[in-house]
């Protein structure tokens, strides 16, 4: 049994080491130059047999200096699949500047020369299979496909179209958000992650173990924004199910141990979804959810709520209300910039509170209502008088004081 990694990943823990103890399996790790407590270091070109099929070790440096990508050859010996690790995504590209701002423009010259000198010239038919999806930080605006193929990407990825090495430079060597956890992600899948034998089990809670717990641990509640709205425990993180990848590692001390809330009685892949991430001290969940907490006659919190044509009724009205707006650079040029909005991405609005006015109603805007209410739960943990989830996106939007631009 093979294990082969295509880099050192930043975003999420390597299960190598864990699959290996569980399994006998020989490791190969990529980044010979980095200092690894396990495996052994893949060469250029290399080759295993896996049955009938090859698989070749191909030098793809870039997203990190000594990234590999792997490609299967099928039985008569012709290339079927690039395993591409973050150096091509669906739609998109493996970001430069995490081995260092100072080294990005380096990165991307190396990025430019695994793709247009070795990826792109394979056949067009040949299926990618890349190490991420949409959502990763490892990217800026990763495609919804599980796959994709090298034909499809230099049709419709718009950074392969940069087809002058000094254009793509400039344009790719950006400097993009780095969430606070990658450090702790780094230093693990170097050493190799602790070994946990299975899922943690976290003690349910009465309602009254969990409040004393609450005011020194961090909690998350996955239930459904609206649930969260009606009735929360008080200085919750509101984080839906899915969102957890993407925005854990942003809020979350790695330092506190965790207590979550939600709906399901079995809160399993909430715990995988966070293990992942190096969040693995997991103190307990909250028994019998809010129910029991609201029986138990503990004070909640609460969000007001609204659609997106009443906050435009309230915009024309002229009553004083603020809008922040929590989308990313890339949604507003997308999509459109709401005029007069105070733009705040998300994963930099606990940096940014002190820039939201305290004194009048905030209304929180994302596009659909999910981030805003993470940025709602974030606001109300500061102290916030009276955040205003906004329901919904830019389909029903008609103020013509704020006109979309």
């Amino acid at each position: 049994v093979l294990i082969l990694e295509s880099h050192r990943q930043e975003d999420f823990v390597l299960g190598s080491v864990e699959l290996a103890a569980r399994t006998g399996a020989e490791i190969w790790h990529a980044e010979p130059q980095l200092p690894y407590g396990y495996g052994r270091p893949v060469r250029d070109g290399q080759t295993w047999s896996v049955g009938r099929l090859r698989l070749e070790a191909l030098s793809t440096p870039g997203h990190t200096p000594g990234g590999m990508s792997y490609l299967l050859h099928e039985q008569g010996g012709a290339p079927w699949v690039l395993f591409s690790g973050d150096t091509l995504f669906a739609g998109d590209l493996g970001r430069v500047d995490l081995p260092g701002v100072e080294r990005r423009e380096e990165m991307a010259g190396l990025l430019y020369d695994s793709l247009f000198g070795k990826i792109l010239t394979l056949d067009d038919g040949i299926l990618v299979c890349p190490s991420h999806g949409p959502g990763s930080v490892c990217g800026e605006s990763i495609a919804p496909r599980p796959w994709t193929t090298i034909g499809l990407e230099k049709s419709t990825n718009p950074k392969l179209r940069l087809g002058d090495r000094g254009e793509f430079v400039a344009r790719i060597a950006r400097v993009l958000p780095r969430p606070p956890y990658f450090r702790k992600m780094e230093d693990w899948n170097l050493r190799g992650a602790p070994l946990l034998g299975s899922l943690p089990s976290p003690p349910p809670l009465d309602p009254e173990a969990f409040r004393e717990r609450a005011e020194h641990f961090d909690v998350i509640d996955t239930r459904p924004i609206l649930s969260f709205g009606a009735a929360h425990v008080p200085g919750a993180l509101s984080l839906w199910m899915d969102g957890l990848p993407s925005f854990a590692g942003w809020f979350l001390s790695p330092d506190k141990p965790v207590l979550l809330v939600n709906e399901e009685d079995d809160p399993r892949e909430a715990l995988r979804r966070l293990v992942r991430l190096g969040f693995d001290d997991i103190a307990g969940s909250l028994a019998g959810g809010m129910f029991e907490w609201n029986r138990a006659g503990l004070p909640s919190g609460s969000v007001r709520m609204a659609s997106t044509p009443s906050l435009c009724r309230a915009l024309d009205a002229g009553e004083g209300t603020v809008l922040l707006d929590v989308r990313k650079e890339e949604e507003w040029e997308e999509e459109g910039r709401i005029t007069g909005a105070l733009e705040i991405p998300l994963t930099e609005l606990p940096e940014r509170l002190g820039e939201v006015p305290a004194d009048r109603p905030v209304y929180v805007f994302c596009g659909t209502g999910l981030r805003s209410m993470t940025a709602a739960s974030l606001m109300l943990r500061r102290g916030a008088a009276d955040p205003v989830v906004v329901l919904g996106g830019l389909a029903g939007w008609s103020s013509t004081s704020c006109p979309l631009a």
